[in-house]
């Protein structure tokens, strides 16, 4: 059975499944990221909820596991040589589950890194840009009398939407026919962006044709249906 008492992290949410990876998030746009991964995948896991509404991921424990204080981290305990593996970052943990699995990354050399520029446009673009339109248009930052934050990201938003347009013009996922971690990166931000956020007007999502045909597909997965609801809240 494997040992995790060197991870500070399985004291404060204990494992009942220690030979199970380990998931510690919240169905947040980037938790689900892995959530719906490992539905994908298939890998036996166990997953855990981290409150951050309570500031469970400013606690000792979690920040042992990710000095950076945010959600999702993973413990593999079959990590590389059959050691134990902490890891943070949803894109470094996509990367990770793909190559462990073989699945979700072509194989191709070519194929493989231009898969990856996508899972790293939507870490350095659509998360961040899309996560201020939250601030500025639903949450605290709507009462700011100074509107041109809002209209700034707004505007970089629909950009940013206009980029994933034209990537899906002929394509039926970010890779073409290959679904692959690109997608899984991107589906819960653009959900969220118009569900959750409530700005599905604001960027004027319903003038866009392959977008939402690309997100309907993905929402219609049951993996990524069952993905979007762990951990579930309680």
């Amino acid at each position: 059975m494997p040992d995790l008492s060197a991870f500070p992290i399985a004291k404060r949410w204990p494992a009942a499944h220690p030979d199970r990876l380990q998931l510690y998030s919240l169905p947040t746009p980037n938790g689900v990221k892995v959530s719906i991964m490992l539905e994908e995948t298939g890998l036996p896991y166990e997953p855990h909820l981290v409150d951050i509404g309570k500031n469970e991921s400013w606690t000792p424990e979690f920040l042992a596991l990710n000095p950076n204080g945010k959600i999702p981290a993973i413990i593999d305990p079959d990590g590389p040589g059959g050691k134990p593996l902490g890891l943070f970052e949803s894109g470094a943990i996509l990367l990770y589950l793909a190559e462990k699995t073989g699945t979700f990354l072509p194989a191709d050399a070519a194929r493989r890194y231009e898969t990856i520029q996508w899972v790293f446009f939507q870490m350095a673009a659509i998360g961040p840009i899309f996560g201020q339109v939250g601030f500025f248009y639903k949450f605290a930052g709507r009462e700011y009398e100074d509107k041109r934050p809002l209209e700034r990201y707004r505007a970089e938003s629909q950009r940013l939407l206009g980029v994933l347009e034209t990537r899906l013009e002929g394509r039926r996922w970010l890779m073409g026919d290959d679904y692959t971690i690109a997608d899984i990166a991107t589906f819960g931000w653009v959900r969220n962006l118009v569900g959750f956020y409530g700005a599905r007007d604001l960027v004027e999502y319903d003038s866009l044709r392959y977008v939402p045909q690309w997100l309907e597909r993905g929402l219609a997965r049951p993996a990524v249906q069952r993905g979007l609801e762990i951990p579930r809240r309680s």
